[in-house]
């Protein structure tokens, strides 16, 4: 029996709980047919599921047919829970994206469709409520190929061997070889067809309406012929984790899939602990298992350690997630006990690591990130009902970065009595988006590889910080050029505060040269107006130093126009109540994360701020050197004059 992995993934409201329903109960995993609007759909089991009427977790369930054996994992289509969708795309075989016929692809469709490609996961295309549209089936068909890719080919009838001669040359004409082999034989072979849709050259559509189970089960009977099981190339262990959670009891899950080889109960995971039981669930209820094989998921509980996206044994980790917060709020708690309240979002980040909860000793604040206003109500109830804290959030804050626009040699030098390490790190800048890398280009006759591999640990310890905002530093190239240690006073902990140190002070290096950079998070927009607004709007965007493609017209003033472009969050975030206001509640605005830029207001920005570098005592960019038997501190500016070593080091 071909067993596979999939993901039904969807912009909210488009029917994706529906379509779930459908196939659950079309295979017999359900003998009664859930509702979103009555509260009893399998897949959105917790209670605040069922009260808002969306998908906030990520659910399992498992369908069987007499050909195929499938995982579905369902995700949450509000754009404010992307973070937990974009978790689950790694350890998928294929997904099975749900659009609405009546409302189209919209804003969030599309970024799905990017992340889908970056995890080069394959897609069946579900177009739902055909029956609330007056499209035909070729006129969305068009708009999915304008929109998505002629890939996207017409697949209705083809499980059942209706193969044509224009399906066959829809399909081979997405790939030369393919192309090649119709001319010459008149028709591909069925093996053929699966690899080009496991290669995304191919997007099976199908149509019909989840709520009337029109065209779910031809989607589920083209899934079962036209879907390939993914093979291993090698026996040896790996399992990539998505998921983390906790049950009513407050055990610790740790959501799998085994890549390759097989784990059994008894084996030793994480730092040596051992795996006590294995689970798999089919939504609320689970199984116990003696062994889950490659291929397949499960759950392990009461593992610690573990986070979503992390390679287990030969698995490497997953790609550092696209869609993250933009937002930064700080914690109101209302005369509540500081720790019960930091353990409580402590544990909800576990689940969650985009919530990013630290405590500012500087603001004396707890402060988490969100993507939106939905996740900030779910956060606060889910704080109340599961914990029992009553919370509330300030507004938001804006989430910049920081960057480097030249190359600078640091220096940290740390040497209070009985204690030495002198640390010099070239910094320089790297290519937008990639973050933070640690590198060492020092000779072994300078630093003993123990010593090296102490600092580029402390580097990566803690988030780093720039020097205008304290925002966290990005896209910077940190190499670790030369030191030096002593034989008999140098401990550990020494490199630690000379390397930090040592970044800081090239970081103060660069502000001084008007080399150091805000960057501000911009929102990709969707943006849905009458057509007699369309100039309010366009003249909206212009004002926010956003950018937008001009929309298509139409003659009646009523009609719904859609503006797409981009736009800094800054100047967008709280323009959903105008498009309200102005549209008298029938405009729409949807934002999505799409990445930094740098910051058009810089200098306000940071006058604003009025962040103290050297005041940040942990993250100070001074050194210590010791004379007459005692420490004593040195300005950052005065540090490369008294380095030991000698600065500006090739």
């Amino acid at each position: 029996m071909k067993e596979i992995v999939t993901g039904i993934v969807a912009h909210v409201d488009v029917g994706k709980t529906t379509l779930s329903e459908a196939l659950l109960y079309q295979t017999g995993s359900v003998r009664h047919l859930g509702r979103v609007d009555k509260q009893d759909t399998f897949l959105d089991p917790e209670e605040l599921e069922k009260q808002r009427g969306i998908t906030i977790f990520s659910h399992q369930a498992q369908l069987q047919t007499d050909e195929l054996k499938m995982t579905l994992l369902d995700t949450p289509g509000h754009v404010d829970f992307a973070a937990q969708t974009e978790q689950v795309l790694s350890v998928l075989d294929y997904a099975i994206l749900v659009i609405s016929a009546s409302s189209g692809i919209q804003g969030y469709t599309l970024t799905l469709w990017r992340l889908l490609a970056r995890y080069h996961v394959p897609v069946f295309i579900f177009i739902n409520k055909m029956d609330t549209t007056e499209l035909t089936q070729a006129d969305v068909l068009a708009q999915l190929q304008q929109t998505l890719g002629e890939g996207c080919v017409d697949f209705t009838g083809t499980a059942a061997g209706q193969l044509t001669a224009d399906f066959y040359e829809a399909v081979a004409l997405n790939d030369e070889a393919a192309l090649d082999d119709y001319m010459a034989n008149d028709q591909l072979s069925v093996g053929q067809i699966q690899q080009l849709i496991a290669n995304r050259q191919v997007f099976p559509c199908y149509f019909g309406s989840a709520l009337k189970m029109a065209g779910t089960a031809e989607l589920l009977a083209g899934i079962t012929t036209w879907s390939q099981e993914r093979t291993s190339q090698t026996t040896e262990f790996g399992a990539q984790v998505f998921k983390i959670s906790h049950t009513e009891k407050n055990e610790r899950l740790t959501w799998l899939r085994v890549t390759s080889g097989s784990l059994q109960p008894k084996e030793l995971l994480v730092d040596e602990q051992k795996v006590n039981q294995l689970r798999v669930y089919n939504g609320i209820k689970f199984t116990t298992v003696p062994e889950v094989l490659s291929g397949q998921v499960c759950a392990i509980p009461n593992l610690t350690g573990t986070f979503p996206g992390q390679g287990l044994g030969e698995q490497a980790d997953a790609a550092r997630p696209q869609l993250t917060p933009v937002l930064n709020y700080a914690v109101d708690l209302q005369g509540q006990d500081l720790q019960t309240c930091l353990g409580a979002l402590r544990e909800l980040e576990d689940e969650d690591p985009q919530l990013h909860v630290t405590w500012s000793e500087r603001l004396q604040e707890i402060q988490v990130q969100l993507m939106g206003q939905i996740q900030l109500e779910v956060l606060t109830k889910i704080m109340a009902d599961r914990f029992g804290l009553t919370i509330s959030l300030t507004q938001g804050r804006i989430l910049y970065q920081e960057t480097i626009t030249a190359p600078v040699e640091g220096v940290g030098h740390f040497e209070p009595l009985r204690h030495y390490a002198e640390v010099h790190l070239l910094l320089e800048p790297a290519p937008r988006g990639s973050g933070l890398s640690f590198t060492s280009d020092c000779s072994l006759e300078v630093l003993s590889s123990n010593w090296q591999h102490q600092v580029l640990a402390n580097l990566a310890a803690k988030p780093q910080l720039g020097v205008l905002l304290g925002m966290p530093l990005t896209d910077v190239k940190v190499t670790l050029i030369s030191g030096k240690a002593s034989n008999v006073h140098t401990v550990g902990g020494d490199f630690r505060q000379a390397t930090w140190r040592a970044l800081r002070q090239g970081l103060m290096e660069l502000r001084q040269q008007d080399q150091c950079q805000v960057l501000e998070p911009w929102y990709e927009f969707n943006l849905q107006v009458q057509a007699d607004q369309v100039g309010r709007a366009l003249t909206d965007i212009e004002r926010m130093h956003g950018t937008f493609t001009a929309p298509e017209m139409g003659q009646d003033v009523q009609e719904l126009v859609t503006i797409t472009g981009q736009a800094p969050v800054a100047k967008m975030r709280d323009y959903t109540e105008e498009v309200r206001a102005y549209t008298h509640g029938k405009g729409q605005l949807e934002c999505i994360f799409a990445g930094y830029r740098p910051c058009q207001d810089q200098a306000a920005v940071v006058e604003a701020g009025a962040y103290d570098p050297v005041g940040d005592l942990e993250n100070t960019p001074d050194s210590v050197f010791c004379a007459h038997g005692a420490g004593y501190p040195v300005a950052w500016d005065e540090v490369p004059a008294m380095a030991h070593v000698e600065y500006r080091a090739e």
